[in-house]
């Protein structure tokens, strides 16, 4: 037998890998378009930062949902675009295992329409978060048509819910209006304030220290005038 025969007859053979119930990667295509993947990323962000101090929360997008071990594509896990768990610990996953996290599903879902999945964000998987998932909150957006919908689960079935005078729609689980702000989905306050990204709330503190130190300026100039020293008041 040649070294090389030797080699190959001491080769073990090749195993499937099997990952443990607690070590699911998540398995999800590529994002359709760079828009796409912003408004997802845009999301994030505002939440993130909104709720930054909390613990009990958890937010994601593009990442896999596990709720069966058979491990069957489209039969036994989905991976919505963006969704928030609440009620749970906040950290980094791999992809959410439902029977390694007590049981939850999302409290919220938000799928991102595309030519390619529009007609099943609309009909299997709207069906699969209402009587598998029973998520109470179900969105959807296109970024190209700026088609916007959602729905609330009552009585085991999702209503779709109705446009206040902004045309924004409310989530009750996240407590926020959902609405378009320049071609893309944002979150609004129930009084209608934009909820910002870390960069928009750190733009917005600058132009506040700016407009008050130019009403000082102001202010001490015209004391000037009235020759009252700005630095005795």
């Amino acid at each position: 037998m040649t070294l090389a025969q030797e080699r190959q007859t001491a080769r073990p053979k090749k195993e499937s890998v099997i990952f443990p119930s607690d070590n699911l990667y998540s398995d999800e295509p590529p994002l359709e378009t760079e828009l796409h993947l912003r408004q997802i990323i845009l999301l994030l962000k505002c939440l993130e930062w909104l709720w930054r101090e909390r613990n009990d929360v958890y937010i994601s997008g593009k990442l896999t949902i596990y709720y069966s071990r058979n491990k069957r594509k489209d039969k036994d896990f989905r991976g919505p675009d963006f969704f928030v768990v609440l009620g749970t610990e906040r950290k980094t996953r791999k992809s959410w295992t439902v029977w390694e996290e007590e049981g939850k599903y999302p409290n919220f879902i938000l799928e991102i329409l595309s030519e390619s999945t529009a007609k099943i964000d609309r009909s299997l998987k709207k069906e699969l978060y209402q009587d598998t998932f029973r998520t109470p909150d179900y969105f959807w957006f296109d970024p190209d048509t700026l088609e916007f919908a959602g729905f609330h689960l009552v009585d085991g079935t999702y209503k779709p819910l109705e446009a206040n005078e902004e045309g924004q729609l409310w989530s009750q689980q996240l407590g926020f209006y959902l609405g378009i702000k320049g071609d893309l989905l944002r979150f609004f306050t129930e009084e209608g304030e934009l909820v910002p990204t870390p960069e928009e709330d750190a733009e917005f503190e600058r132009e506040q220290k700016q407009i008050a130190q130019q009403k000082a300026e102001r202010l001490a100039a015209k004391l000037r005038e009235l020759n009252i020293d700005p630095d005795s008041i």
